[in-house]
């Protein structure tokens, strides 16, 4: 994290060894994952248990095959070591090729088409809505799923329920209502859709326990065809239509998200540059549309839990802004409450922090994830920016352990420091993505006092050591 001032950006490899090298001064703890084949989401799951050292956790991720074999989304169980357990050696000593130890595969669907997103259900974390090159938003019981085997020419897992109203393909824009279970899509088509699970006549969960089939419930299953996927005759599995459609984008939306404390409320960005407010109590057009809140093509959004006033975006411009919803205005270029800029390539991802509401992650093609703190900016004990000028304030950790672009990243809800993150490592490595779940050192974002105060009993330790 040294300040190269004016010298020439260091190649992927330089900036790999200096940052492996820092690892166990930086990090509480970090397990690196080879994966054989990239994976475009990773998301945390339901804790299963707590140990004295370690939780076992669900982790869902995918992975984008080139064809010899079905693409999958993938059920993994994660050990997650607690905070100061980890001996700092040991996190450092890491083989690149190798799979963790940590990260054990506990369950394999075999997905119609490439997974391009994942995202749980707030209300039960074990139904799942995926995205694929297709119209339809896919939802899952990933525990009444059977586990696959995946080789060339097994069939296709069969979805426990489809959600159709895309006109065109609909890959990337996915989100789940946190007090609700809506699920909120877009796509190719400009539309945003809504729907309900609870439109879904049989409930999902409840029939776990019996043989029950979920193209039982007494739903339309016109779509059984596109998700059967063999040459036999396919299975149907139940289809909902959507509660709403939302128009306003003139191009492909990349993402969207719910208001955290209204299931009616929600919001979209997408390659017209727009930021929209909806709200779908009154009705299907735009509230607010922010024309330019970015010079590029907007590729993600995230509204804060614990301050529904701020919402951030991500774009191809490399730079994330942050929004304040009450002043917002149609039409005109969009005034950002902050630009946040310290990323050299497209912004692919940022998220709020689930624990400290000034605190956000955001991702990008440069092969960086940052950890920013809004409220740091412009104050006077940004201690990193006043040492190193060019380091761009409200910048507090740079992760720079991924060696391509970190296309996805998710904050562990559970132990609110653990960060996964997945790159896609086919441009670098000829291949493959590398997985990473890591804490930074809390000396790094507990109260300046608290950390002194703290490293002041070691100081004579400390000392005696070095001489």
């Amino acid at each position: 994290m040294k300040d190269r001032g004016q010298d020439t950006e260091p190649s992927v490899d330089e900036r790999y060894t200096q940052w492996k090298s820092l690892v166990p001064v930086l990090y509480d703890w970090l397990a690196n994952h080879n994966l054989v084949w990239p994976s475009l989401s990773c998301r945390w799951g339901p804790q299963l248990e707590q140990a004295t050292y370690k939780n076992r956790q669900r982790l869902y991720l995918s992975e984008q095959t080139d064809g010899s074999v079905p693409n999958t989304l993938v059920i993994a169980n994660c050990e997650v070591v607690k905070p100061r357990v980890a001996a700092a050696e040991h996190i450092s000593q890491f083989n690149e090729e190798a799979r963790s130890p940590f990260v054990k595969k506990y369950k394999t669907i075999i997905h119609p088409g490439e997974v391009n997103r994942i995202r749980e259900l707030p209300q039960n974390s074990k139904i799942v809505a995926t995205h694929t090159d297709s119209p339809d938003v896919l939802i899952w019981d990933v525990e009444a799923q059977p586990n696959r085997h995946a080789v060339l020419g097994a069939t296709n897992s069969r979805p426990d329920l489809i959600l159709t109203g895309h006109q065109d393909n609909a890959e990337f824009a996915l989100a789940m209502c946190p007090t609700e279970p809506f699920v909120l899509s877009g796509g190719k088509d400009k539309s945003v859709v809504l729907w309900s699970i609870h439109d879904h006549i049989s409930t999902l969960a409840a029939d776990t326990g019996t043989t029950k089939s979920p193209g039982s419930g007494g739903t339309n299953s016109k779509h059984a065809s596109k998700v059967g996927g063999s040459a036999d005759k396919p299975i149907d599995s139940p289809s909902i239509g959507p509660r709403g459609i939302y128009q306003g984008h003139n191009d492909t939306v990349e993402d969207v998200q719910f208001c955290p404390s209204s299931a009616q409320e929600f919001c979209s960005v997408g390659d017209d540059s727009c930021l929209i407010l909806w709200d779908a109590r009154v009705g299907s057009t735009p509230v607010v549309k922010v024309e330019k809140a970015h010079g590029a093509d907007i590729h993600c959004v995230d509204w804060n839990p614990h301050d529904v006033n701020f919402i951030l975006t991500g774009s191809a411009d490399a730079t994330v802004h942050m929004f304040d919803r009450r002043n917002l205005t149609s039409g005109d270029v969009g005034s950002p409450v902050h630009k946040f800029e310290g990323h050299n390539a497209a912004v692919l991802c940022v998220q709020w922090s689930p624990d400290k509401s000034s605190v956000f992650g955001s991702s990008a093609e440069d092969g960086i994830l940052n950890i920013w703190d809004h409220e740091k900016v412009g104050k006077k004990h940004d201690s990193i920016g006043s040492k190193m000028p060019n380091f761009p304030p409200g910048l507090f950790f740079r992760h720079a352990g991924h060696r391509d672009k970190v296309v996805d990243f998710h904050w562990n809800a559970s132990d609110p420091w653990t960060i996964v993150s997945v790159s896609d490592d086919c441009e670098s490595t000829g291949g493959g993505g590398t997985l990473q779940i890591w804490r930074m050192i809390d000396l790094i974002y507990r109260p300046e006092e608290e950390v002194l105060a703290e490293l002041d009993k070691f100081k004579s330790h400390i000392l005696t050591c070095s001489s």
